[in-house]
């Protein structure tokens, strides 16, 4: 490091150039000498601008990493070319790790590391220097940067990033198949010396795995490594750095390696005969033994496929591979029966599914073995001679008569006998009866095919020695037809024959149905009845095929003369005995045009001679449908505006005024109007005093008490409250009660002559001259009465 910057310090004297030049990117350890120019206004010099040489010249500076001394580390030296040595100049530096990482001597401009570096964390530093004056504290040149690379050394071991590893390759596989690559990172620097380069070896796993040294790729080193010996092998891969030289950091990684399977292995049975043992009473379907053939191989592999070789009693049984345990299941095909067969012999073929054509050298990949059953005697219930019996029975069979019989045997040995009952469940107990020794089945009640044509029960035998076994076998029977419904027309027709028909026309087609069942199919004839054959206006066609047509007898009909005619048909069929039946046929006369497309069959023909049309009728109807509809609306309305005005006038009360010719009885007269009948007069009982007009029984003469003695008008207000509480004609709705009660002690007294004197004579009128001149007409007139009245006393 000396060396280099004794270097420098020459090539600054030979070019007079500085120490420090802009930093330019440069190969290592070479000095940069491209010279710039910059133009500045130094201190103390003219104003004007000139050319100068660049103000800095430097190297590119290093440092050691993991520098492990005691003082610090020296970098380098800094000088400007206007550092007389007079100490008028001062070095600064700024960037990364200034002040931290780097110091320079503001004085000398050398450059120390101060703390240990590590190339990994940080290659490289990029800074910047700047000369200053000390006095004026300006820059003498412009700010430059440069870069301190960080030494690498030796101090990072290969790393195996991704271990451990796992990998697999096939069984019985060559030498050099590929089994996995490796790769070690080393941290320190690719490009300098051989810290980096990585070289790998095989600590542990040989001789039966391999590396490549460079590569890292693991290959096999031994042929026909087999699965079935050793499946799992642990390698340890080691990785050293400087080239594998002695002194080089070394790291290592496990790769654990499985050896897969292939089909190299066939399947054996461990033992060459199998003896199984099954009952005769075994169901059909059902497993009755398990084999098994052993395959070292795993997997799909490992799967095997049962067969049982075509040969004696192989008919019998079938064998199944159970996908789970990849045993032979025996299963049985067909009943098993000790009384006559009791044992059976067979071979089972044992098979690979998917098959290694590279292995078909080593011979067949299947095994053979041989199954013996022996059938173990079974106690049996009885053996019905048919699966299933059916019968026939003609309908109204007399009660008690045999139809059939069923026949049940115990084969086993020691035969037992056999009784028969009939199964409760089902429905044939009501109408059919069997014979328990015999087995004979008898009818129990009188049978109707056409209520139920056919009949399945059951029929239960047991063994007289053990009931509990029993057997059970269907029974059908079939009701056999006796003809005993007549055929009848199958549908009612609606028949029409036009009045310009003419003779010889089919009108009509009927087809017959019959309730009876006839095994070979139902015939029927038709035909007209004797007494409609004399003169016929139509007569019947039998075209032979269960069918008839209607056809005329007459050139015309006419409707006026007869509208309808009435048809007895005749209708037999062919069973025996056989039944006929008379049927009577409906044809109406209508209107046809030329074509035969029938127009009317109705009442129409009354007005033909009218001369209308059908569609003038129709109008002529609908017109009067139109007035009726119309009257009977306008009917409606006014009886419904009618209505609502009565109601109006009922029940609005407050829209009406009640008029009453009387005077009123003054301003004492409290009872001469009740304005509740103003409020609700519809509910007014009858029997209720009315209090606008004084009843005779009340008309005496009226006394004027004195003031003292008449009742104050509180007492009068709640004398009225109460009558208007318990009043049942009052509304159910608050109201305001209007009294005209002016008190007692009026002057004027009350005005009505409700309460007035009995006689004119009694009553004097001298009071109203002293009203004022408003009653003075008033006190004439009646002054004058009184004046003339001859039975007045003066």
């Amino acid at each position: 490091m000396l060396t280099r910057n004794c270097l420098s310090l020459l090539l600054w004297v030979l070019f007079d150039g500085g120490l420090l030049i802009p930093l330019q990117p440069q190969p290592q350890q070479t000095l940069a000498t491209e010279p710039t120019e910059n133009v500045i206004n130094l201190p103390g010099r003219r104003s004007h601008f000139q050319r100068v040489k660049r103000g800095w010249v430097w190297n590119q500076f290093f440092v050691l990493e993991e520098y492990m001394g005691s003082e610090p580390q020296y970098v380098g030296k800094l000088h400007s070319d206007l550092d007389k040595g007079e100490g008028t100049v001062k070095y600064t530096l700024s960037g990364d790790g200034a002040g931290t990482v780097f110091t320079i001597d503001e004085t000398t401009g050398d450059i120390h590391a101060i703390r240990s570096l590590d190339r990994e964390e940080k290659p490289f530093y990029t800074l910047r220097a700047q000369a200053v004056d000390i006095e004026t504290r300006k820059p003498l040149e412009p700010e430059s940067e440069f870069i301190i690379k960080v030494q690498d050394i030796n101090d990072n071991e290969p790393k195996f990033l991704d271990g451990p590893y796992v990998a697999s390759v096939p069984e019985m596989s060559p030498v050099g198949a590929y089994v996995l690559q490796v790769k070690a990172t080393d941290a320190d620097d690719p490009t300098y010396g051989n810290s980096a380069r990585v070289v790998y070896s095989i600590l542990q796993g040989q001789p039966y795995f391999s590396i490549d040294p460079k590569t890292g790729v693991i290959r096999t080193a031994l042929p026909n490594m087999d699965r079935e010996v050793k499946e799992q092998y642990q390698v340890l891969i080691q990785a050293k750095d400087m080239g594998g030289q002695l002194g080089g950091l070394a790291g290592t990684t496990i790769v654990n390696i499985t050896l897969t399977d292939v089909n190299d292995n066939p399947p054996r049975f461990p033992k060459s005969i199998f003896h199984l043992k099954v009952p005769e009473s075994s169901p059909i379907g059902s497993a009755i033994g398990r084999i098994r053939a052993v395959d070292p191989d795993f997997g799909q592999n490992a799967e095997i496929e049962y067969n049982i070789v075509p040969g004696d009693g192989g008919n019998l049984f079938d064998i199944i591979t159970d996908e789970d345990t990849q045993e032979g299941v025996i299963k049985l095909k067909k009943p098993l029966d000790f009384e006559t067969k009791k044992a059976y012999t067979f071979k089972v073929e044992a098979s690979n599914v998917h098959l290694d054509h590279r292995f078909h050298s080593a011979g067949p990949f299947k095994d053979t073995a041989t199954v013996k059953i022996s059938v173990m005697d079974v106690e049996e219930p009885p053996v019905f001679s048919k699966p299933l019996y059916t019968m026939e029975v003609y309908e109204d069979t007399p009660v008690g008569t045999i139809i059939g019989a069923v026949t049940a045997q115990d084969l086993d040995v020691g035969s037992s006998s056999v009784r028969y009952f009939m199964d409760w469940k089902s429905d044939g107990d009501s109408y059919f009866t069997i014979d328990g020794t015999e087995g004979t089945i008898a009818t129990k009640e009188l049978l109707d095919r056409e209520s139920t044509a056919q009949y399945n029960f059951s029929i239960i035998a047991s063994k007289v020695s053990n009931p509990l076994l029993s057997s059970k076998v269907n029974i059908l029977i079939n009701v056999l037809d006796v003809n005993e419904f007549p055929p009848e027309i199958s549908v009612p027709y609606e028949t029409a024959v036009c009045e310009n028909a003419k003779p010889g026309q089919i009108i009509q087609i009927v087809s017959a149905a019959d309730r009876d069942l006839s095994p070979a199919g139902q015939q029927f004839s038709f035909r007209l009845s004797p007494e409609a054959a004399i003169k016929p206006n139509f007569t019947v066609r039998d075209f032979r095929n269960n069918t008839a047509g209607i056809e005329t007898r007459r050139n015309g009909y006419r409707r006026r003369q007869q509208e309808m005619y009435f048809l007895p048909v005749v209708i037999e069929d062919s069973s025996y005995p056989v039944q006929s039946s008379t049927n009577t046929m409906t044809i109406r006369v209508c209107r046809c045009d030329s074509d035969g497309t029938i127009l009317s069959c109705n009442v129409e023909a009354i007005f033909l001679p009218v001369g209308l049309s059908t569609g003038a009728l129709i109008a002529i109807l609908l017109c009067i449908v139109i007035l009726l509809a119309i009257v009977v609306l306008y009917v409606a309305l006014r009886r419904q505006k009618k209505k609502d005005t009565l109601m109006t006038s009922k029940e609005d009360i407050r829209d009406n005024v009640i008029h009453y010719d009387d005077e009123g009885g003054g301003e004492e007269d409290t009872q001469a109007f009740d304005i509740g009948a103003l409020r609700n007069p519809k509910v007014i009982e009858d029997n209720k005093i009315r209090r606008d007009i004084k009843p005779d029984s009340l008309c005496l003469p009226r006394q004027r008490p004195p003031v003292e003695d008449n009742t104050d008008i509180r007492d009068f207000i709640n004398q009225r409250l109460q009558e208007n509480d318990v009043d049942p004609t009052a509304p159910p709705y608050d109201s305001l009660a209007t009294y005209a009660y002016e008190g007692n002690g009026s002057v004027a007294d009350s005005l009505s002559s409700i309460d007035s004197l009995t006689t004119e004579a009694d009553q004097d009128y001298d009071y109203l001259t002293d009203w004022g001149p408003r009653f003075k007409v008033l006190a004439d007139i009646f002054g004058e009465e009184e004046s003339y009245n001859p039975d007045k006393v003066t």
